[in-house]
């Protein structure tokens, strides 16, 4: 399917209106080799509640942003290698339903489909690109992920020393290695995690203790030393729990279309609870019959 769309006019148009879309808050997104594979409306767990996000499927890349004016205008835009993703089915829970998580060395996060018919298809199709891209590449899979931060609204108390309550002057935090939501007293130790970022990142302090006792070579760096901060040549008090996802940024109101996978120049829709069109889902281990 992938590559019949390569060189086609549908695909090398589609791509430029992605583009489009984002204008220059976005990178550029065509390359030789890319395939728009499909696109749609998720609900993304951000830190302080769910939030629709636009997310873009491509044969190497998933792009997701925010959604400004739909299919018309988005920005923030994140782009995620897919040689690092791997994806882990959610079970439904209340009003939690057709979940899954994408994971990556860098960013872990949940997200929700509008029905189970839409979660199979998207999980399918990017497990599909993924052992399609890793296959063509040799590469293997991402061997570690980050963690998934646990949503602000599931913590009132600190989830480390179990006795700071969460108000507005005792905020909450998020430890980069496990993801819980500890206090600032529970967390004031920062390490460079550098499969994360490329700055030292708060860590609660089991996990600092954990990595500081670990001796994993290449898996952290110990920024409480005075040789690293020097090294490194950062404030140690700089503040790095800014939330990106923390926008109320306004979006189209009412049902929408909110997934689209394309076969050369006809593509799948799946509408609503029940409306779906009749469609072919790659099998969800990546391998063709």
């Amino acid at each position: 399917m992938v590559d019949r769309l390569v060189n086609s006019e549908a695909n090398t148009r589609r791509i430029a209106m992605v583009e489009n879309c984002f204008g220059t808050s976005g990178q550029p997104l065509s390359v030789p080799g890319r395939v728009l594979v499909g696109e749609g409306v998720l609900t993304k767990m951000c830190r302080k509640k769910p939030k629709p996000r636009q997310f873009f499927l491509f044969n190497d890349i998933l792009v997701y942003g925010n959604i400004v004016l739909s299919k018309k205008k988005y920005n923030k835009q994140h782009v995620i290698p897919l040689e690092e993703v791997s994806l882990t089915s959610l079970e439904d829970s209340g009003h939690s339903r057709n979940g899954w998580l994408i994971k990556t060395p860098t960013k872990s996060f949940a997200v929700y489909a509008a029905t189970a018919t839409e979660k199979a298809e998207w999980m399918a199709h990017i497990n599909k690109c993924v052992t399609d891209l890793l296959r063509k590449s040799g590469k293997k899979a991402a061997d570690s992920h980050a963690a998934v931060w646990v949503p602000d609204s599931e913590a009132t108390f600190c989830m480390h020393c179990k006795k700071v309550q969460f108000t507005v002057v005792n905020r909450r935090h998020h430890c980069r290695k496990c993801g819980n939501v500890v206090c600032g007293q529970c967390s004031n130790k920062k390490i460079l995690l550098p499969r994360q970022s490329t700055k030292p990142v708060r860590v609660c302090l089991s996990c600092y203790d954990e990595l500081s006792t670990s001796k994993l070579e290449n898996e952290y760096v110990d920024f409480n030393t005075s040789e690293n901060k020097e090294k490194y040549n950062m404030d140690s008090s700089a503040d790095d729990d800014s939330d990106d996802d923390n926008d109320e940024v306004p979006h189209n109101q009412g049902k929408v279309e909110t997934m689209t996978f394309y076969e050369g120049n006809d593509s799948i829709h799946a509408v609503g609870e029940g409306e779906t069109t009749p469609s072919k889902s790659p099998d969800p281990t990546g391998v063709s019959a």
